[in-house]
């Protein structure tokens, strides 16, 4: 398992009708206060705040084509040549980062290959590396190289 560290994050939330929403500063705009978009905002943060990704090189909620499905990762880091890198699996810190989490990050990867691969579920992460046709777990999370 990889060991996290979340910065302290300010994040503006406001009620429209019954629904809370958040403002999603990556997006410019304001979503659905789910737990699952609750971890992806702090998972996005860590990525720029701590390990200093350029966020303008990371592409979030986007549909890709894995055989004839249509499919929506939750986060896409790019590298400096603009080259999908990482994918990031994004799930509420109740569900359970099982098998089947790591098989829906790997269909993911069909349609867009990355050297990296991490699901994470708010206090757990766990992450591979593709490398020479095998799978190899991280320990931590890859720095980023401009």
């Amino acid at each position: 398992m990889i060991e996290l560290a979340y910065p302290i994050v300010e994040i503006r939330e406001r009620q429209e009708g019954s629904v809370a929403q958040l403002f999603d500063p990556f997006r410019k705009r304001w979503v659905h206060r789910t737990p699952e978009e609750w971890v992806r905002q702090h998972v996005l943060q860590m990525l720029v705040q701590t390990y200093q990704y350029p966020a303008s090189l990371i592409a979030i909620e986007k549909s890709i084509q894995v055989g004839l499905v249509s499919k929506r990762f939750d986060i896409l880091v790019y590298d400096p040549n603009h080259t999908p890198w990482m994918l990031i699996e994004c799930k509420a810190s109740t569900v359970s980062l099982d098998d089947s989490v790591l098989e829906q990050v790997m269909q993911y990867n069909i349609g867009v290959p990355v050297s990296y691969m991490l699901i994470v579920n708010g206090p757990h992460c766990y992450g591979w590396q593709r490398k020479n046709g095998q799978l190899l777990t991280l320990q931590k999370i890859p720095a980023y190289s401009v």
